[in-house]
């Protein structure tokens, strides 16, 4: 391996990380599967930060303690990286690249148990998957700038990296939406329930994490201290569970990211119950099926208010957040429309949450927002200790039409994320746009929430002037008479009798 590492000592700036890192696809491009990219992408990632923030630590301890053996000692370092392990000993080897990679890194997992299962979980000798000469090419390609704190901030790092699995999602749109919500709708949610220090925020799919890491930056931008902020979260998919643990450690921030099964063996558990939060906020996968049996068999009493139908747990995973609240706290999901509507067990559980006055406020967003359907989606947000001018109503929000089209997708702008935020805030109505509803007014219509039904979003029919229609009609008769003379003249001329 030849290339030389660019050691320019300014910082890179989030355009240009993005740019480098994303060329790194052109290296696979023909070779690994596009859906396979981010595989092989995000761990060398991983990799190249933990060695060079490695680095960084020992250079400065080595200065301060003038003792190599000092600069190495577990104090100093957030991750040891072994003797031998360090992003510059990889570029070294020519033989067997992938299983050696796959040994520096069991040793580095050794050495950091945290790890397992997240720097550890790629086979980089998969041949057949991605070639040796791919692999040099890749990580000469990481080789070029170092990617220690001196040169990129965690916020500018982590930020990349979720450019990245954006630009994955793109690629493999399917296989996107089972870990990886927009972020305009994640600013939104976040936006509306507003965490702030102290409060422990939970989220039981969290995906790539970024619901939890989206709260964490609107706590910074606030000036509040992100010591006093906990973070939960819990991931079925294991793959999915390991590009969240990089995720949030990218961003240098702590959250306890649980692998399981949420609604099987929920891992936030306070003695014999569920752990309490004071804010969830999740977007499970829509419609799922299986799992009437075990919410009946359910040892914790989450499902208090009923048991939705074996074909759609999405008002079972409402029960779970709202069991896995404090007394005075409030939950925000996504959802498909069609559960704000539908009837059976489903309207049933519905009926009784809102006649608890649980349900704060109901969003319709647009349709093609989210990556893996075109279906649009709603967030519904409740609350356990809703404010004096809140209770006894619920405010619906028509946000579906404020949005850019792009090629493939729709995206809410800063403009729709503050218009629907301003709304919530006031809880006012809105002409064409939000409606303050009393829940009297929600039962008579059997407790359903969908949005059209209380927000009028039709617009009134332009008056029609039929005296000047007619008139116009009148005068286009008249031409056509006109040319169809002019016509029959010609047609004679020519000889043609008519």
């Amino acid at each position: 391996m030849t290339t030389q590492t660019k050691l320019a000592e300014e910082k890179l700036t989030q355009n240009n990380l993005e740019s480098y890192l994303w060329k790194a696809a052109d290296i696979l491009r023909g070779a690994v599967r596009p859906e396979k990219y981010g595989d092989y992408m995000l761990p060398l990632l991983f990799f190249k930060r933990l060695s060079d923030v490695w680095t960084e630590e020992y250079e400065r301890a080595l200065q301060k303690f003038k003792e190599p053996k000092a600069a190495k000692l577990k104090f100093v370092h957030r991750f040891m990286i072994p003797d031998g392990c360090l992003w510059d000993d990889i570029r070294k080897q020519t033989k067997d690249l992938g299983q050696k990679l796959n040994n520096f890194l069991e040793k580095i997992v050794k050495a950091n148990p945290e790890l397992e299962g997240v720097l550890n979980r790629t086979d980089f000798n998969k041949q057949d998957e991605i070639p040796q000469e791919r692999l040099i090419k890749l990580i000469e390609h990481f080789s070029q700038y170092k990617l220690g704190k001196h040169n990129v901030q965690p916020d500018v790092l982590g930020n990349t990296y979720e450019y990245l699995l954006k630009q994955f999602n793109e690629l493999a749109p399917q296989r996107a939406g089972e870990f990886y919500t927009p972020r305009e709708v994640v600013r939104v949610m976040v936006e509306i329930l507003d965490p702030d220090e102290g409060d422990e925020v939970y989220d039981p799919c969290c995906g790539s994490g970024g619901m939890l890491i989206v709260s964490h930056h609107h706590l910074t931008n606030k000036g509040k201290d992100p010591k006093k902020f906990f973070l939960y979260g819990q991931e079925i998919n294991p793959d999915t569970w390991t590009i969240a643990r990089m995720n949030v450690t990218l961003h240098d921030l702590y959250a306890e990211i649980s692998h399981g099964d949420t609604m099987a063996n929920p891992k936030f558990l306070d003695g014999a119950g569920l752990k309490k939060f004071d804010i969830a906020l999740a977007n499970p996968m829509w419609n799922q099926k299986g799992y009437k049996e075990l919410m009946e068999n359910d040892r914790l009493g989450r499902f208090s208010y009923g048991i939705p139908s074996d074909e759609k747990a999405d008002w079972g995973w409402v029960e779970h957040m709202l069991a896995s609240l404090k007394p005075q706290a409030r939950m925000g999901i996504v959802l498909d429309q069609g559960a704000l509507s539908r009837g059976g067990a489903e309207g049933d559980i519905r009926k009784k949450i809102v006649e608890e006055d649980l349900v704060e406020c109901v969003v319709a967003l647009p349709e093609k927002i989210f990556y893996n359907t075109g279906a649009p989606g709603c967030l519904i947000f409740l609350n356990k200790d809703k404010q004096n001018v809140r209770k006894g109503k619920v405010l619906f929000i028509h946000a579906s039409r404020g949005f850019e089209k792009f090629k493939n997708m729709n995206v809410l702008r800063d403009e729709d994320i503050t218009r629907i935020v301003d709304a919530h805030r006031k809880s006012a109505s809105i002409p064409k746009y939000a409606q303050v509803v009393s829940v009297d007014k929600i039962t008579g219509n059997d407790y359903n929430l969908s949005v059209t039904r209380y927000v009028d979003v039709f617009e009134e029919a332009e008056a029609i002037d039929v005296s000047h229609v007619w008139q116009m009609l009148k005068q286009i008769g008249n031409e056509s008479q006109v040319v169809e003379n002019e016509l029959a003249s010609y047609l004679k001329e020519l000889g043609y009798e008519l």
